[in-house]
């Protein structure tokens, strides 16, 4: 199982206590993946489609709660994918498609079907407990997550923009910046951050999946960090191997042209020093000499050492 279905799997689980939760969680499945059908009599019946049992199972469970109605399910094949099947739960009944629908929202007094997409009017996600229970809904319905070990993705698809910028709007009532982008004639409301999706886990209430979720983010980080820390220490033990390198060849060459003896007793003390010990970085030289020198002083002679190693090297190009 995926971990956008484990996340599902722990959503369909959960039953809000209140009433009006529970309706507005409705309202997004319905929204997301359902469809209206009204028939040549002006009968009224609510379809609802999708490829996860889950959400039929939660879908199920409350209408049954809320409404006390009975739906129909059936199953059957996706053509194009021959391993899943797709789920259908109809509300055949006219009066009990009509008072899930008002409740929702989703139609007017009237019955004309209109659905405000602004959240501040509509009062089915006027609370914030609503709002989690929407984008809980709406997630079920038409969302996906990506497997944290690999990359950090939450997203949920939309089929117009209005209803893209409404969930984008709640989203960032509780603080995710959200994101949306037009894909195959789609609007896809995302989140790329680790730390935003961990949010949006928090506000539709998925614990178990927030703390998996942060598991992973920490053991990442110190993966992180560790290997920050390894390239660092690399490049500067390269570093190191590269400047003792050249001083060797500037100490070498002064030795064959000019002798060592020939430098003043400072840097003759710190080239010896160098030739005898390769390896050691300055401030470990330093600690040698007698007196001791500190890092920057050792650097100092070096300098002075590479300035006469330049004069031979000029003078042999001017010969």
């Amino acid at each position: 199982m995926s971990f956008s279905s484990e996340v599902k799997e722990e959503l369909s689980r959960q039953l809000p206590p209140a009433r009006h939760c529970r309706i507005a969680e409705i309202a997004a499945i319905i929204s997301m993946c359902g469809r209206i059908l009204i028939s040549e009599e002006d009968r009224y019946a609510v379809l609802v489609h999708t490829e996860n049992i889950s959400v039929a199972r939660k879908y199920f469970t409350l209408l049954k709660k809320t409404f006390n109605i009975s739906t129909e399910i059936s199953i059957r094949r996706n053509i194009l994918l021959k391993k899943s099947r797709i789920y259908s739960i109809i509300i055949k009944n006219h009066e009990d498609s009509l008072r899930v629908l008002q409740a929702a929202k989703l139609i007017d007094g009237v019955g004309e079907i209109k659905e405000e997409m602004s959240p501040v009017n509509n009062r089915v996600i006027q609370s914030a407990c609503c709002k989690r229970a929407f984008i809980r809904g709406a997630y079920l319905a038409a969302g996906s997550m990506s497997d944290p070990n690999k990359s950090y993705h939450f997203e949920i698809v939309c089929a117009a923009r209005p209803k893209a910028a409404q969930l984008q709007e709640m989203i960032r009532t509780f603080g995710p910046e959200a994101k949306v982008i037009e894909r195959k004639h789609h609007y896809v409301v995302y989140i790329k951050e680790g730390s935003g999706i961990v949010d949006m886990l928090n506000i539709m209430e998925a614990h178990k999946a927030l703390m998996r979720l942060e598991n992973v983010r920490i053991v990442k980080e110190m993966r992180n960090s560790i290997n920050r820390r390894v390239n660092c220490e690399t490049a500067n033990i390269s570093k190191t191997v590269s400047a003792a390198m050249k001083q060797i060849d500037d100490i070498q060459l002064i030795d064959k042209k000019r002798g060592l003896d020939s430098l003043p007793d400072s840097l003759e003390g710190i080239a010896r020093l160098r030739l005898e010990h390769p390896d050691l970085p300055l401030a470990a030289l330093g600690n040698m000499l007698k007196p001791p020198v500190g890092k920057s002083g050792v650097n100092h002679r070096f300098r002075k050492i590479a300035q006469i190693a330049e004069e031979i090297r000029d003078n042999k190009e001017e010969q």
